[in-house]
């Protein structure tokens, strides 16, 4: 292989990967679509010629018909008036009359066929246009999808779960340490409670019951009504009398 040849094949593929790299799939659809629609109006006056011409053709046709017909009258009227020399021009007319007419009947064969072929292919072109069309727009859906899962690739590549998945633990921690604390805190504080209301209770009680026994020892007159003297200044016999009170009080 010759040194241009290598060059050659080598800027050739350097190039072509280039292009193929800037190259946008969806744009290129996009502009094969609008070529392939801006071709249907030139191919709509190409067959509006076509008819146009076979039409031209019938109504020469037409004419001519009616040409050969009159003249084929004038040849007869000129014979009946003896003017024979009148009758050979029109024969000579009639002559080149009928030799168009069959020559304009070949024509508009012809044009007949080309404006029938000529409607088909443009027919067929607007029904291949539809599809390709079509594929046209299923491929770009594709190139669209495409598109949305590669950035999604890429998103999950720089997602790092991991880290996320240490900071979700870290902060549950966290949240149940301090829940934990609060609850603990809750029973401590309703304990305090529930002890103190406790411990106030006894003593209101044990108040009430020392008031009563010393309500009784008043009314039994073993203890002045103005002063109060010492449990121990009583007499054991009063003292135990007073204290069978007590615990019948107690036990009422």
């Amino acid at each position: 292989m010759s040194t241009w040849s290598r060059l050659k094949r080598s800027l050739s593929a350097m190039f072509g990967g280039i292009i193929e790299k800037t190259e946008d799939p969806e744009l290129i659809l996009q502009h094969t679509i609008r070529e392939m629609r801006d071709r249907v109006p030139d191919l709509n006056n190409s067959v509006a010629q076509v008819m146009a011409t076979e039409r031209l053709l019938a109504k020469n046709k037409d004419r001519l018909e009616q040409q050969v017909v009159d003249l084929d009258s004038k040849i007869k009227a000129s014979i009946k008036m003896g003017r024979d020399d009148v009758a050979t021009a029109y024969i000579g007319q009639l002559q080149q009359s009928q030799l168009d007419l069959q020559r304009t009947g070949q024509q508009l064969e012809h044009a007949t066929l080309a404006s029938k072929q000529a409607l088909k292919a443009r027919d067929n072109y607007v029904l291949q246009m539809q599809r390709r069309t079509a594929e046209a727009m299923q491929l770009i859906n594709q190139s669209k999808q495409a598109k949305l899962q590669e950035q999604l690739a890429q998103t999950m590549e720089s997602f790092q779960i991991g880290d996320d998945a240490s900071t979700f633990n870290e902060m549950r921690d966290k949240i149940d340490r301090r829940a934990a604390a609060a609850e603990a805190k809750m029973q401590l504080g309703s304990a305090s409670v529930d002890s103190q209301m406790h411990e106030i209770e006894r003593e209101a009680m044990d108040m009430q019951l020392q008031d009563k026994l010393l309500a009784y020892k008043q009314s039994m007159g073993l203890l002045p009504n103005s002063t109060t003297k010492p449990f121990g200044a009583l007499k054991s016999g009063d003292e135990e009398h007073a204290n069978d009170h007590g615990r019948a009080l107690l036990n009422e």
